[in-house]
C-alpha cells in the first residue's frame, strides 16, 4: 500500500469523516485560510490514481468515497512504523509506550485491560 503525504492524509481524513463527498464538500472541511480549490482537486486526483479514492460521476461532477477504510490504512501504516522504528518487533513497540512518560496511570491501566481481554479471547479460541 502506498504511503500518503501530509496533504493527501488530510484530504483522506475529511473523506473518511464525510464517507461520500463532492470536491466542494472536501474544500469546505478545511479551516481558514482554505487551500486553493485547484490544489485540493489535484490532491484528490492523485488519491484516485493511488487507489485511495473511488468516485461516481453525475454529469460533470464526481462524488468521491474512500476505497480503503481508515482502520485498514492505519493498520498498514502502523505495521510500517513498527517495521521501520522497532525492527518489526511489536514487543519493542509496546515497551516504548510502557517506558515512556507520555502515558499516565489511567491510560496504562486501560491498555492493560484491553490486552487482558484480548488474551482471554485468544485463549478461548484455542480451547
Amino acid at each position: 500500500m502506498n504511503e500518503l503525504t501530509k496533504a493527501e492524509e488530510q484530504v483522506m481524513q475529511y473523506v473518511w469523516k464525510l464517507d461520500k463527498a463532492f470536491l466542494k464538500d472536501i474544500v469546505e472541511q478545511f479551516p481558514e485560510p482554505k487551500p486553493a480549490y485547484t490544489t485540493i482537486s489535484t490532491v484528490v486526483r492523485v488519491l484516485v490514481k493511488k487507489k485511495f479514492l473511488i468516485f461516481e460521476t453525475y454529469g460533470k461532477i464526481r462524488q468521491y468515497a474512500p476505497a480503503i477504510s481508515k482502520e485498514r490504512y492505519f493498520s498498514q501504516h502502523m505495521k510500517q512504523v513498527i517495521g521501520n522504528f522497532f525492527n518489526g518487533s511489536t514487543r519493542k513497540f509496546a515497551s516504548f509506550f510502557a517506558e515512556s512518560d507520555t502515558l499516565n496511570l489511567t491510560e496504562l491501566e486501560q491498555m492493560k485491560t484491553m490486552l487482558e481481554e484480548k488474551i482471554e479471547i485468544l485463549k478461548s479460541k484455542n480451547e
